[in-house]
């Protein structure tokens, strides 16, 4: 299965990735948020996004540079190749680059509440395709997200047969790692980790992510999609 480079879509976070690593003895760097912590309230509060960019991920990111400073080899690899390879390391690797890789695809998947416009007409006629509509596709990701039992995250994916699927994986797994229950190019992924809601949402996970459409960036999941299914 093709997996293909940094989406597109990441773009401004990997390249601020790859400048400041240039910049820092450390070879993995937390990129600042694309909008400002309150961009995104009322769906997701101020502090949440304080806490979960600057604590969370930043936790991550530091664990990420303690394990791969282990072994110079991995220090060598990109996120990318880590992840595609993850059985081979050490769970830490796994666990942290996860949560690396994750959290940057999840500030780059949205906007300002109501401002992420709608699918392409590509992307809606695959979602049609694959899900029989729209609002079925959102049912079995809210489906994946409340049945993902503790920590994880709900994927939508495009698969080995160039079809949409949703997943989600436990933790911080991601469906690029080699160890994926299934594997694929990921187009969105929103966090169930309680500390992705519990602030403002308490233990009401599904109304967390009914809210979480209205902040999800449409354009850079369309683009996601014209750059995997490409060629």
């Amino acid at each position: 299965m093709r997996i293909p480079n940094p989406l597109p879509a990441m773009a401004f976070v990997l390249l601020s990735l790859t400048a400041m690593a240039g910049a820092s003895a450390q070879p993995f760097v937390l990129a600042p948020l694309p909008y400002s912590a309150d961009a995104l309230a009322p769906v997701i509060d101020e502090t949440t996004v304080r806490i979960h960019h600057g604590r969370h991920h930043q936790a991550y990111v530091d664990g990420l540079n303690r394990a791969v400073a282990q072994d110079a080899a991995l220090g060598a690899l990109s996120l990318e190749q880590l992840l595609a390879q993850v059985s081979r390391w050490p769970v830490a690797v796994r666990n942290n680059g996860g949560g690396h890789w994750n959290h940057a695809f999840f500030w780059a998947s949205m906007t300002r509440p109501d401002q992420g416009g709608q699918p392409s007409p590509e992307l809606a006629a695959a979602l049609v395709r694959d899900f029989g509509s729209i609002q079925a596709f959102k049912a079995a990701f809210r489906d994946a997200g409340t049945k993902r039992f503790g920590s994880g995250w709900a994927w939508l994916i495009v698969g080995a047969d160039g079809k949409l699927a949703v997943t989600s994986t436990p933790n911080q797994d991601n469906p690029l790692m080699d160890l994926a229950e299934v594997r694929g190019t990921p187009l969105l992924g929103n966090d169930v980790w309680e500390h992705a809601y519990y602030l403002q949402y308490q233990n009401r996970r599904a109304d967390y992510l009914d809210a979480w459409w209205r902040v999800l960036d449409w354009r850079a999941v369309s683009e996601r999609f014209r750059a995997a299914t490409a060629g």
